[in-house]
């Protein structure tokens, strides 16, 4: 007999664990990286706004990827705390909609960002007479909206047809948020259209800035290598530090994932990655960037001095 298609008002997380301990010490640390990130990446967002000496086109793509951190972090992660205290852990059918939504046009959006950085850190190196000119102000906002507004598109396509299917009634996900891989997998359809829209939104927003990135980091290997004092290397290496280190950590996690066959993917890989995305990395962003970047801990002195006189 054949089941009825239908679709549910409301889905089911199983979350990490169901023991209640384990829940509360997750709920303790998870809190405490979530305050971190906000901590963190709005200091970021401040210092940039406040020092002048930050207004540069490396800062203006860092701004914006601090508040691509602290959205993405936000979409999911409080939810997640609120999980931890709850019985029945539920989520109605818009809301995981609207979660899904947000998380891939914010995951999309930073993996295009960083490829825009890439490219900045190349001219700087590469090209450094004519940085300020090819580095305009207009470059800069047309590279940063052009990630945002392709992470908006990628996201409302796989957005809808992930939440267009029908699962027949299923409606517990095992999962800790509302993720593609784990709504497919409750689908009682054919999903043939959806697996061709996640490859499709791999290639755009994953593969292709991934090759850029490395194209920009070749060209700026090439030309650090051309460099004859050590001194000169070692600066023009200390220019890209923090963005390759952000860079190796996020696309070498997503490419692991998203680029292995689907058959050898599991549900806690898939949770595994989601919390490295929505927790981890946004703390460690801010971080790597003010203990390995002069500029930001320099601002950081200042604002802490302004404020220190002012007091006085």
């Amino acid at each position: 007999m054949r089941e009825n298609v239908s679709w549910v008002s409301e889905f089911v997380l199983m979350g990490l664990s169901s023991d209640k301990h384990i829940q509360a010490g997750l709920f303790v640390l998870f809190g405490a990286t979530y305050l971190l990130t906000l901590l963190g990446n709005g200091l970021i967002v401040i210092l940039i706004a406040l020092d002048p000496r930050l207004h540069l086109p490396m800062y203006f793509f860092l701004c914006h990827l601090s508040v691509v951190d602290i959205c993405y972090t936000s979409s999911g992660v409080p939810q997640m705390l609120a999980h931890f205290l709850m019985e029945r852990k539920t989520i109605s059918f818009a809301l995981c909609g609207t979660q899904l939504f947000f998380a891939l046009t914010l995951g999309g959006t930073e993996f295009l960002l960083l490829a825009a950085m890439a490219y900045d850190r190349y001219v700087a190196v590469c090209d450094p007479l004519r940085y300020t000119v090819v580095m305009s102000p207009r470059l800069c906002m047309v590279l940063a909206g052009v990630s945002w507004l392709v992470g908006v598109v990628n996201s409302a396509v796989e957005t809808a047809v992930t939440m267009r299917l029908p699962t027949c009634g299923h409606n517990v996900l095992n999962h800790v948020a509302c993720e593609t891989l784990a709504l497919v997998r409750l689908a009682c359809v054919d999903i043939t259209l959806n697996q061709v829209v996640i490859l499709a939104s791999s290639v755009v927003v994953l593969l292709v800035p991934c090759c850029l990135v490395s194209l920009s980091y070749a060209h700026i290997v090439a030309a650090i290598l051309k460099i004859r004092s050590t001194q000169g290397r070692r600066k023009a290496f200390e220019t890209c530090a923090s963005h390759l280190t952000v860079v190796s950590m996020s696309y070498g996690m997503a490419l692991f994932t998203y680029m292995q066959p689907r058959s050898t993917a599991s549900a806690e890989q898939d949770k595994v990655v989601v919390l490295f995305y929505a927790v981890v990395t946004p703390m460690l962003n801010p971080l790597i960037y003010s203990l390995r970047n002069k500029d930001v801990k320099a601002a950081l002195s200042r604002v802490l001095m302004k404020n220190f006189e002012s007091k006085d």
